[in-house]
């Protein structure tokens, strides 16, 4: 079976896209969308640029010592602007505020949430977890771990479970290794691509994937299911928490709003068109079940085909 790749964005996507290929306009556009969320953070009480300066202040060379592979080549669709971060999820920049900026950008999602709209998401997701997979995971990994909100999240889910962080952002890993001493969290965290971790087959019960396939072309997402399919051992599960491309949120998104979410997002079209049943299918799992679990986004979990 072969999944194929579809690229062609609708027509409002293409006379974004227009707009986003001219340069200034586009560098507008992350400056609008990172001002955005600022501002959204400060007005829910959550102190934005107070939380990063006071981070700023660590020594986090000696962090990024701990957990960076420094033989490690990063794919050509990783090196590129993420999120208004002109060097992506390379940079101090991105790691120190991937926290505040989650509680910006969660916090509408639910009418009146504000802060807490995070914590109501990975929640959501948890519900399901428990809910569909009724044999408890004692090994998971958490692929695109980030800082490790979501690892985090996993281990108060499961705190039997010994569980391992994968990214591919060594300043990311080093604000998880980081919090991960403040929290005292035992957390393996492993510096590596997500499509070529270099972990043992048939090793985890659980591989959690958490808002991660949104910023990933179709190739590697397939490449991810593929090894999330070796490292998970017979009857093991793999759960996917991302945008929901068919939510009437962003069937209803105003262009300029849109706009603003696009410029940050290289790989919205990719994502938004990519049949993940078929993909999942073809990298070895069963048919897998996609519920709704905010107004916004989507939890899929598929097993290990026999």
């Amino acid at each position: 079976m072969n999944t194929a790749v579809n690229n062609t964005p609708g027509l409002s996507s293409r006379l974004i896209n227009g707009v986003l290929a001219i340069k200034p306009l586009y560098n507008l556009a992350q400056h609008q969308a990172r001002e955005m969320m600022i501002k959204r953070a400060e007005k829910i009480g959550v102190p934005w640029r107070n939380q990063v300066q006071a981070l700023r202040s660590h020594n986090w060379e000696s962090e990024l010592a701990k957990v960076q592979n420094s033989q490690l080549n990063y794919p050509e669709y990783y090196v590129t602007s993420f999120h208004a971060y002109e060097k992506g999820n390379l940079s101090w920049d991105a790691a120190l505020e991937v926290e505040v900026a989650a509680y910006a950008v969660h916090a509408n999602i639910w009418p009146s949430a504000g802060a807490q709209g995070d914590a109501k998401l990975r929640q959501s997701y948890h519900d399901i977890l428990k809910q569909q997979i009724s044999k408890q995971p004692q090994e998971i990994l958490d692929l695109g771990c980030s800082v490790g909100m979501s690892t985090f999240a996993l281990q108060e889910l499961y705190p039997q479970a010994k569980i391992t962080g994968v990214d591919l952002s060594p300043y990311f890993l080093a604000v998880a290794q980081y919090r991960s001493q403040q929290h005292h969290h035992s957390i393996n965290w492993v510096h590596a691509a997500a499509e070529a971790t270099g972990l043992p087959d048939a090793s985890f019960d659980l591989v959690s994937i958490f808002l991660v396939c949104h910023e990933l072309p179709q190739s590697p997402t397939q490449q991810i299911f593929a090894e999330a399919r070796r490292l998970l051992r017979p009857g093991g599960h793999l759960a996917i928490m991302d945008m929901n491309p068919k939510a009437e949120a962003y069937k209803k998104m105003p262009p300029y709003v849109l706009t603003l979410l696009k410029s940050t997002e290289p790989y919205l079209d990719e994502y938004f068109s990519l049949d993940i049943e078929q993909a999942l299918v073809k990298g070895g799992f069963q048919t897998p079940s996609i519920t709704s679990n905010s107004p916004r986004h989507r939890t899929v979990i598929a097993q290990v085909s026999d």
